[in-house]
């Protein structure tokens, strides 16, 4: 049993020690290894009376013109104004290594003055990548995600529903020409830069293949020499380090959303000592202008009288408070939210802190 029980403890003790390990593929880029944006022009047809108005989106009408006649139509010099069609943009991702007759999902996006692409099909639409070549084709139903409600006084919209997406609505025409087995070297671009980070993916990697295959070019760059890993290729070698755990080393920052009030921390975010004392001060200007009428029989003119009213709100702050050093900024958010401090009223205090120098962390504000 005891024997059972130091073993426990060990794999235990070990399992916390790999806590913080991330896989080498989640925090590095394969040279090569990428996506290519696709981007068409198309038409939906099928909507329920939401399509654009023709008479301010005349691409609608062109587009629908050169579809009809490449379809054997003869619409020259006709005018027709249906309002169950739109012009899309439809954009995708084609994956790496993506073959031949393989579908990706695709996003559809109404760039007129369309109201909702609910129940949409969108025509068969070619997509290009930045070279101008055709590497796909999209065509299918929309799924919408939003919904409109109106009236002759009134309207409700939720969520967006001029945008959508078609799932597997492309199919894979052509494809990328990239030769993943003739390259000697391959480069690892981390997602993050930096030289700790990259120092201990090239010591992982090398310790794993128990020789010197991997060097750190900068913060940002690993390359691997593929021949000296004994590997049949590129893919294996790839397939072997990609599962090897690191433990990455991030700055510190504070990410603070203004709209929302979220504020998003590191756990190496530190504060020197600082002292922090918060209050809020309202000022309220109101204009109620006054409307003075003559009498029936009396020649006079309508004045009206201007009325202010000033009022000043200074509501107890939180007093002065003492930060101590190295504490962390998970402290210092437990005090202040101790105090009963708004989010709002804590983004300022934060931007304070690191006005004076007290905020050791890169401080993000969106």
């Amino acid at each position: 049993m005891r024997w059972l029980l130091g073993l426990f403890l060990a794999v235990t003790l070990a399992q916390m020690a790999a806590a913080g390990a991330v896989r080498i593929k989640d925090l590095v880029e394969f040279d090569g290894v990428r996506g290519n944006d696709l981007v068409g022009y198309g038409l939906v047809v099928g909507l329920d009376g939401t399509g654009d108005g023709l008479r301010n989106a005349p691409f609608t009408e062109d587009i629908m013109t050169n579809i009809l006649e490449r379809l054997g139509v003869n619409v020259t010099g006709e005018q027709f104004r249906p309002k169950n069609v739109a012009a899309v943009f439809v954009t995708a991702t084609l994956p790496p290594f993506a073959r031949a007759g393989s579908q990706i999902d695709v996003t559809v996006s109404a760039i007129g003055d369309a109201k909702s692409l609910l129940g949409g099909t969108l025509i068969m639409t070619p997509l290009n990548a930045a070279d101008g070549e055709i590497y796909a084709v999209s065509q299918g139903t929309i799924i919408a995600g939003g919904a409109v409600a109106e009236g002759d006084g009134a309207r409700v919209t939720q969520g967006v529903p001029t945008a959508g997406v078609i799932p597997s609505g492309a199919r894979v025409e052509r494809e990328i020409d990239f030769q993943l087995a003739a390259l000697s070297d391959m480069r690892l671009a981390l997602r993050d830069a930096d030289f700790t980070t990259a120092l201990r993916i090239e010591t992982a990697i090398n310790r794993d293949f128990g020789r010197r295959v991997a060097t750190m070019l900068d913060s940002g760059t690993v390359t691997l020499d593929v021949p000296r890993t004994g590997m049949r290729s590129v893919a294996h070698a790839l397939g072997r380090i990609e599962n090897i755990e690191v433990e990455p080393q991030r700055k510190a920052r504070v990410v603070v959303d203004q709209r929302s009030g979220t504020i998003v921390m590191g756990e190496d975010v530190r504060i020197s000592r600082v002292a922090v004392s918060q209050g809020n001060l309202t000022l309220r200007i109101q204009e109620q202008p006054l409307a003075v009428q003559p009498n029936p029989f009396a020649a006079g003119q309508t004045v009206v009288v201007p009325r202010t009213t000033v009022d000043i709100e200074d509501e107890e702050g939180t007093g002065l408070a003492e930060i101590p050093d190295g504490a962390s900024l998970s402290e210092v958010i437990g005090g202040l939210n101790a105090l009963g401090v708004a989010p709002r009223d804590m983004i300022d205090i934060l931007k304070s802190i690191k006005a004076a120098g007290a905020l050791h962390a890169e401080f993000i504000v969106r």
